[in-house]
């Protein structure tokens, strides 16, 4: 795992002062839960690795205590698994799993997107339609992991602009869910190019302030996430089926 920058390094105490105390508590507690919640979200923690309290709790410096209870946070939240008598891992969302995530995100984004066309400003519609522009310069320039960014900002903008708090806190439960899978998709050949469509659509109702025309974009564009998603795990599963053959 990349290290954060402000982590404590080994044999040092909070925020890296020799002899300074391991900060316990609650306070603790949402250190070690932002941190881990940092590194998995950024990829720095792949699905499945183990979560060693003792090894984490140095390296944040925190309590043992404060980083079981920030494992049990991150657990609730569908970002680790606690496994019987072996501690804690990242937690690996199935293929299955991800198309269930994505069909909840449809109702929420949809919402957004419907209550962000009713409530758009001048200045607020600039700032996506600029994004649609990056998002075509993006595409235009074959940077795929500079596309996949863009699509998350125009997302975050759409929810924040949407005053939907209660949906745009659920879409952050769920969107942390989906990092690996989002990330395979980004580099498909192609995919960019699909989606840049879509998120036009999007951008377009929602600066007309058409909210009906903005929710069936949204819908559309996840649907077709979705097809995507199906499309992914078929071609991981054919994969694997050759390496298993040749492996005979």
């Amino acid at each position: 795992m990349r290290v954060p920058d402000d982590a404590a390094p080994d044999g040092a105490g909070v925020g890296g002062v020799p002899g300074a105390s391991p900060v316990s508590g609650a306070q603790g507690r949402r250190l070690a839960g932002e941190r881990l919640r940092q590194a998995i979200l950024a990829g720095d923690m792949a699905p499945g690795q183990r979560l060693v309290e003792e090894e984490l709790a140095g390296l944040f410096g925190v309590t043992r205590a404060s980083l079981r209870g920030a494992l049990f946070d991150l657990a609730a939240d569908g970002l680790a698994e606690r496994i019987p008598n072996r501690g804690a891992r990242v937690r690996a969302v199935t293929a299955a799993e991800a198309v269930a995530i994505t069909e909840c995100r449809m109702a929420l984004e949809g919402l957004c997107a419907a209550k962000a066309a009713e409530r758009v400003t001048g200045p607020q519609a600039q700032r996506l339609l600029q994004l649609g522009a990056q998002l075509e310069q993006a595409v235009a320039a074959a940077e795929p992991l500079k596309y996949s960014a863009l699509n998350h900002e125009l997302h975050r903008t759409v929810r924040e602009i949407s005053g939907q708090q209660v949906a745009a806190a659920l879409l952050e439960r769920l969107n942390g869910q989906l990092v690996r899978h989002q990330f395979q998709l980004s580099l498909r050949p192609g995919r960019a190019r699909t989606s840049l469509g879509e998120h036009l659509a999007i951008i377009a109702a929602i600066t007309a302030g058409r909210p009906a025309q903005a929710e069936r974009a949204t819908r559309r564009h996840l649907r077709s996430v979705i097809t995507a998603l199906l499309d992914q795990d078929k071609l991981d599963q054919h994969k694997l089926d050759q390496q298993e053959e040749e492996a005979r």
